[in-house]
């Protein structure tokens, strides 16, 4: 059985927390997110420049939005989930892997969009205009282009279907020296461990505060902690149901103390071995 229980001190654990912190770009998921947090004007403009809608006005903006209405249902957590002044929803969402970054998933993620904001008894009418955007570490698609973009159409005639579900993919990857847009700039943010290396200043103000701050660097510092436990806590879970180890050993496997072994023990109503 391989275990997770850390031999680090507390102080060597904080190093490497801060080394792992150092290496942190706006294309990965835990600093993604914080950088977006409450953070509408981020969103507005990283938004008005992946869609082209110069004229975009975000009104909320949410991350780590949970999706799990339907009873048996796959739930999924949104990165980040905007609305915008007209009632369209925008999904921003980070894809390190080509598998995260399917055509299935991202037709999933819709769907989720269509089921959270249609109420009983709405017309269908009332759904939403949607946007759904991976932003891929690698070019998922093959064409060396920044950025994809679909739409249903029939197929004999290229007409627009009209569901207004709007899928985009943005090619993290791309990187053009001759290319000057704001979209190139952008996806150039995106890959930035340094924010001073940055082009937008949005980007470059709420990824310095994380990683460059006193207040910014505990609070991740903070959730790279709390994320260590979560994974304990499942672990120990695993063990208890199974059933086969003492609290002790699962207490030692898990990294949890004995006393939280117990603690879950006793909420899952499970009689140790």
């Amino acid at each position: 059985m391989i275990s997770i229980k850390t031999e680090l001190t507390p102080e060597e654990q904080h190093q490497k927390d801060l080394e792992r912190l150092e290496q942190m770009r706006p294309m990965d998921d835990d600093l993604m997110r914080e950088i977006f947090r409450n953070n509408i004007p981020l969103a507005e403009f990283v938004l008005r420049i992946m869609t082209g809608m110069d004229d975009l006005i975000i009104t909320s903006e949410e991350t780590q939005y949970d999706l799990e209405h339907l009873l048996g249902a796959r739930s999924i957590c949104l990165d980040v989930l905007a609305t915008d002044s007209e009632g369209r929803k925008f999904n921003l969402e980070i894809q390190r892997s080509d598998r995260g970054a399917s055509p299935k998933r991202a037709r999933y993620h819709s769907s989720a969009i269509d089921v959270e904001f249609l109420k009983a008894k709405q017309d269908f009418s009332k759904l939403p205009i949607t946007y759904v955007i991976f932003i891929t570490e690698t070019d998922v698609r093959g064409a060396n282009r920044p950025i994809y973009l679909f739409d249903r159409q029939d197929t004999v005639t290229g007409e627009p279907f009209g569901d207004d579900e709007h899928i985009i993919f943005v090619n993290g990857a791309y990187n053009n020296p001759d290319d000057n847009s704001d979209l190139a700039k952008l996806i150039h943010d995106f890959g930035c461990r340094n924010d001073e290396d940055m082009y937008f200043d949005l980007m470059a103000e709420s990824t310095h505060f994380y990683k460059k701050t006193e207040k910014g660097v505990s609070h991740m510092c903070k959730l790279m902690e709390d994320m260590r436990n979560d994974e304990k806590v499942i672990i120990a879970i695993k063990l208890l149901k199974r059933g086969k180890e003492s609290l002790e050993e699962i207490a030692e496997d898990s990294g949890l103390s004995l006393e939280d072994v117990k603690d879950l023990a006793a909420q899952l109503d499970i009689i140790p071995a």
